[in-house]
């Protein structure tokens, strides 16, 4: 199905500045057809004056569709709907007396002109199916009123409202809670899910006929914080803006929608909805998060702790093999004390890998220094991995890394790359040093050294991957790693 900017790129001659205009009138239209009971059509006019394209289209939440096939994309010629015609020609709201009869269904049609200043850029098609139609109760009544301010706003180039959108708007619906306030700031009406919410916040009284921004005022006091400014001028209904309102018992989420009549502010349109749930969980997650990110760095000062003592150890022993073995075993741990610091920084526990891996290359050469001179380099990005993919990957990577100083300079100087391509399934690892080479009966399964065996088992058994061991043709080693990933 076309988006709103293919149809209009294909057959109008609308400009960005118009299109964004009706992007923003799409963006709210949920809300007018859910108090209209209808359906919302939008109609653009062909570039060259042959009738109407449909370019966007609403159905309500509240009520029957009119419309059970997707409209979007299709093309109206003119004189075939004389409403249309009639409302672009004359731009005016028009509407017509007799229903129309589509698959045995009485519908009720307007045409609503859109226009953005002294320009007009389309037509709203209003149509409400009949048979949804019952004797209306208050509620019904006020949504209705509502709507048929909000049409004659978007006709007078007033709706929709300009400037930034929030979040919170995209998330407050007309059955969240609904509200209406005259010129004075006073409730005409409150929904019962309006009442609801603001009893949450203490108010013990029905909201009709008091004054929304007094009454909210002294149930959630201001603080003396800059933003509750926002939450009076959101209160008095006089700026289309959105907030929240919040006591020790409950947070609400509020947008004011004001409502203009020949000129003159009429009162105002309010949505409101009780985030109280949903607030509670947010401070839950922040805490668990916070918790977690301060675990992972005990964790890492413990496991430094951990390295230093066996690099005190290290040195008191004077047996090769033994002091060795400690080393080797301070640069794995070191090697997990690097993601858990990573870890403990991070907000959704993903960890940015190439930060991990460059650590580890300075690590190793920090390591080496006094005996050769060893550099190392990072081709390619790693991008984001989970914590228990990064683990053990960081691991294979210091032994890799630390092999190739070993065994593959024996003592002499050397140069260790880490290169990476990462695809939408998998990520392709290669570690190359230009050391001395394999020795020709190298093979990985039978090897005693307990480096190779820790790689293998990480990468076959832990990570899923696979591993190959070669010589270069210029001298050297050749270790590819290849991961799945998510």
């Amino acid at each position: 199905m076309p988006s709103l900017d293919d149809v209009a790129r294909r057959h109008t001659t609308l400009e960005p500045d118009d299109l964004a205009w009706l992007h923003r009138l799409v963006a709210d239209w949920q809300i007018i057809a859910d108090l209209s009971f209808a359906d919302l059509v939008l109609w653009l006019p062909d570039r060259d004056g042959d009738g109407f394209w449909v370019a966007a289209q609403m159905r309500p939440t509240t009520g029957p569709t009119a419309y059970v096939d997707d409209l979007v994309g299709g093309h109206v010629p003119t004189g075939q709907r004389p409403l249309l015609d009639a409302s672009w020609a004359q731009q005016r709201i028009a509407r017509e007396g007799d229903p129309e009869w589509r698959d045995d269904v009485p519908v009720r049609v307007e045409a609503i002109p859109v226009r953005r200043g002294d320009q007009l850029l389309g037509v709203v098609g209003r149509s409400t199916n009949l048979l949804g139609i019952r004797t209306p109760s208050r509620l019904e009544l006020s949504y209705l009123q509502t709507a048929a301010d909000l049409t004659r706003m978007i006709a007078d180039g007033l709706f929709p409202y300009t400037g930034e959108r929030s979040d919170l708007e995209d998330a407050l619906r007309v059955g969240d809670g609904f509200v209406r306030t005259d010129a004075g700031g006073v409730v005409t009406y409150a929904s019962p899910n309006a009442q609801s919410a603001l009893r949450r916040l203490g108010l013990a009284t029905d909201l009709v006929g008091l004054n929304l921004a007094t009454t909210v005022r002294a149930l959630a006091p201001p603080s003396t914080e800059p933003v509750d400014e926002a939450v009076s001028a959101v209160l008095s209904g006089r700026s289309p803006r959105t907030t929240e309102i919040e006591n020790a018992d409950a947070s609400l989420a509020v947008r004011a929608m004001p409502l203009r009549s020949e000129g003159r502010w009429s009162g105002a349109l309010l949505l409101l909805r009780d985030v109280t749930e949903l607030r509670r969980r947010e401070r839950e997650l922040v805490t668990k998060e916070a918790t977690i990110r301060e675990i992972h760095h005990r964790v890492k000062n413990n496991l430094q702790t951990v390295a230093a003592l066996l690099r005190l150890q290290a040195r008191r022993i004077e047996v090769p093999e033994a002091r060795q073995a400690l080393q080797e075993a301070t640069r794995r741990v070191g090697s997990i004390a690097a993601v858990h610091e990573i870890l403990s920084q991070s907000v959704d526990g993903a960890i940015e890998v190439d930060e991990v891996v460059d650590r580890l290359r300075r690590m190793v050469v920090d390591v080496t220094a006094a005996e050769a001179v060893v550099t190392t380099e990072r081709i390619g990005s790693f991008g984001t991995l989970a914590a228990e993919v990064c683990t053990p990957l960081a691991m294979v990577l210091t032994e890799l890394m630390q092999n190739a100083v070993e065994h593959g300079f024996a003592g002499r100087g050397g140069h260790v790359r880490v290169s990476v391509e990462r695809g939408a399934r998998s990520l392709d690892v290669c570690v190359d040093d230009n050391g001395v080479g394999l020795p020709a009966d190298f093979e990985p399964a039978t090897t005693d050294r307990l480096g190779i065996a820790i790689v293998r088992t990480l990468v076959e058994s832990e990570l899923g991957g696979s591993l190959r061991f070669s010589n270069r043709p210029e001298g050297g080693t050749t270790v590819h790693i290849v991961l799945p990933v998510p």
